[in-house]
């Protein structure tokens, strides 16, 4: 265990994160279950061509091997290749990378004790980026077969964590002024050496698929694809539910969270290790997706309050919600091309921060 508290300890830590305990959580899990679900359900049926949400749904239930001798066929081929070989998967992926940078989001503010942290202040997706385009543009990666833009851009990002964290530790503790340092300056050098690569590419077509995949889009997701990064998000979340009371007295300082009996040191090795392996997971698949690691806990923390029991799940539920809703805008907007993925997410959250940072401000001064 990290922490142990009295229970007067307890009482006076619970009563610090319960300002907005009126608002009941069952009743949002339950909201947040169903907009997934209608989130899941319309989505499939949205893009440059489109599939009437019923048909959507007879055509996922049809698949089920449960279902499938219940449900005839009234649809085309082209439906279904359409719903099942390329829509599902994607929004599957769009939930489950939308939850993983949420919670990941969620999880490094608790870590530096700054809002303004996203999920990658420690240069994974630069780390990322450099090994992945060193793939497309030169096939450097090309016996790892149809997985290996997945599989060298998860390299780059774990060589990339490895390193940062090594630059971290002093004295056999992580400093976590080094660790945000490192992480800078790590990721400098990494775009550094993603723009050499990039420059330096055989032909102008590489130049744009890489320029393109590195703006951040779902459109690569395979049913391959899923098993991981929801098997490494589960049990993410299982680690850091167990966690949450050391996230919370985390949040008061190290010092503060030293008193109240939280194991700070490895804390910080726990927190790390399990949110640098679940966003090099993510961008492996999904590139950079900016802002749902910043937007989302904001959000979260303005309908539920601080406490990391509520913040975790409801960020999980609202970051799958939102990636998939611009997911299917970035389809549509200038169809049949595609905007990628993170331009949309950053012309979004931006006005959504600065709007976020004037309400905070009149607050404090009324």
């Amino acid at each position: 265990m990290l922490i142990h508290m009295s229970k007067k300890q307890c009482h006076s830590f619970r009563f610090r994160f319960s300002k907005r305990e009126t608002v009941n959580m069952k009743i949002v899990v339950a909201v947040l279950i169903i907009a997934s679900l209608l989130t899941l359900f319309l989505a499939v049926g949205l893009g440059p061509v489109s599939v009437h949400p019923i048909t959507a749904l007879k055509i996922i239930l049809h698949k089920l091997s449960f279902f499938s001798g219940i449900i005839e066929g009234d649809w085309t081929q082209m439906e279904e290749n359409i719903i099942w070989g390329l829509r599902l998967p994607r929004v599957l992926l769009g939930m489950i990378v939308g939850a993983s940078l949420a919670v990941t989001g969620v999880t490094m503010q608790a870590l530096v004790r700054n809002h303004l942290a996203d999920p990658y202040i420690l240069g994974v997706s630069s780390g990322a980026s450099a090994t992945a385009t060193l793939g497309m543009l030169f096939g450097t990666f090309a016996f790892f077969g149809t997985y290996s833009l997945a599989i060298s851009a998860f390299i780059g990002a774990m060589l990339t964590i490895l390193l940062v964290y090594m630059l971290s530790r002093v004295k056999g503790r992580i400093n976590m002024t080094h660790l945000l340092l490192s992480g800078v300056v790590i990721g400098m050098i990494m775009n550094s050496i993603t723009n050499i690569i990039t420059l330096s590419a055989p032909n102008a077509l590489g130049i744009h698929n890489a320029t393109f995949w590195m703006a951040g889009s779902l459109a690569g997701a395979k049913w391959g694809y899923l098993t991981l990064p929801l098997v490494v998000i589960i049990i993410c979340m299982a680690v850091l539910m167990m966690n949450y009371r050391a996230l919370n007295a985390l949040l008061m300082g190290e010092e503060t969270a030293g008193t109240l009996g939280v194991n700070v040191s490895r804390l910080h090795k726990i927190v790390i290790r399990f949110a640098s392996v679940l966003v090099g997971v993510v961008f492996s698949l999904s590139v950079s997706i900016g802002f749902i690691g910043l937007m989302v806990p904001h959000m979260t923390r303005l309908l539920v309050g601080s406490d990391h029991k509520r913040v975790l799940p409801i960020s999980a539920f609202f970051g799958g919600i939102l990636v998939v809703w611009t997911d299917v805008l970035a389809r549509m907007v200038i169809a049949p091309e595609e905007l990628p993925l993170g331009i949309l997410t950053a012309l979004i959250g931006g006005p959504f921060f600065i709007w976020l940072l004037k309400k905070n401000t009149r607050f404090k001064e009324g």
